[in-house]
């Protein structure tokens, strides 16, 4: 059985560099039988990329590392609900499970295309919730 709450760990980890580099504070891991494989965290303002996304770094980082596209044995664990576009590219990357901590009611991608991810994928919410929450929550309040 993973341990959810400690690979989200590693997501906020990621998440508050994102922060610290005034980009929003979304971080992912990529997890693969039992092994970290790949990091990210939002680039969209450094690269001027509003692709950059946590969750776009860290499949692109994860199929380098396995050396293929497909990251059927591997489980994403991101800060916040992806979005769809994330969500889509989680799908095409045939993730076998996705952990988030934090919903997205206004842009997560189960608003909009609850379907977008593979059929196969094992979706669990929830984890670290109100720490994820608040992080993305004192980022804004920042900025007001």
């Amino acid at each position: 059985m993973p341990d959810h709450e400690a690979y989200m760990k590693l997501a906020l980890a990621e998440a508050r560099q994102a922060y610290e580099r005034d980009e929003v504070p979304v971080g992912a891991v990529v997890v693969c039988r039992n092994r970290v494989i790949a990091r990210g965290h939002n680039l969209t303002e450094t690269l001027n990329d509003v692709t950059a996304h946590a969750e776009m770094q860290a499949i692109t980082a994860a199929a380098s590392s396995l050396g293929g596209k497909y990251l059927e044995d591997c489980t994403v664990y991101v800060t916040v609900e992806p979005c769809v576009m994330c969500a889509g590219a989680l799908g095409w990357a045939h993730v076998s499970g996705l952990v988030y901590g934090a919903s997205d009611e206004k842009r997560g991608y189960s608003r909009f295309a609850p379907n977008a991810l593979h059929p196969k994928t094992v979706v669990v919410k929830g984890v670290l919730e109100a720490e994820c929450a608040q992080l993305m929550s004192d980022f804004f309040q920042s900025k007001r």
